[in-house]
């Protein structure tokens, strides 16, 4: 059965983006790119990858989902419709339609617990969450790994890993953590 990867930058704090949805205090340099890029090939937009010289081939996942803020960070400035043209595209959104250029991409609002059920019963690679955190929440029982990118920021406030809300408390076992001189620490956890 295919597994479900919550794989984000964080901060300190617990925030993947500030209030405004900014993420760019997160370090984007360093000697944790590379190391980090090859266990996690092909989690960067095809486009950015290409013009850094990173091959979007072999990656782990063959599918991303994202809720309609994460995705929306490549509109309308940034003219990335179609993020991730190397992998299935998924957004969640009970209110926005699919943008011009967005061909590829699959906007559904649909259950996103009965969606990834459905995907974790496909053949196929893995299955990563980009984002955000209310969808995170959602998703919460279905993710199988963590995979934080820990960056030596504090935001003070912004979209949480997790948004509120009522379930049980999860444990987490932990299966390998790297830290950079960069001041990114890698974390990797399973359910436990």
């Amino acid at each position: 059965m295919r597994e479900l990867t919550y794989y984000v930058a964080v901060s300190l704090d617990g925030y993947i983006a500030g209030p405004h949805g900014e993420f760019d205090t997160f370090l984007a340099q360093g000697d944790h790119m590379e190391p980090i890029w090859a266990r996690y090939r092909g989690t960067a937009p095809t486009d950015l990858a290409e013009a850094v010289g990173f091959s979007v081939a072999d990656g782990p996942f063959d599918t991303v989902l994202m809720g309609w803020n994460t995705y929306a960070v490549g509109l309308p400035d940034h003219h990335l419709a179609n993020p991730y043209r190397h992998l299935r595209q998924i957004v969640f959104s009970q209110a926005h339609e699919a943008p011009a250029g967005s061909e590829g991409v699959h906007f559904t609002d649909a259950d996103p617990v009965e969606t990834v059920r459905a995907l974790k019963r496909e053949d196929g690679k893995g299955i990563w969450l980009c984002g955000g955190g209310a969808l995170a929440a959602t998703l919460a029982d279905e993710i199988d790994r963590l995979a934080l990118k820990v960056n030596p920021v504090l935001l003070g406030a912004g979209i949480p890993l997790f948004a509120e809300r009522a379930y049980a408390p999860r444990s987490w076992r932990p299966t390998s953590t790297q830290t950079f001189e960069s001041g990114v620490t890698f974390a990797e956890y399973v359910r436990a």
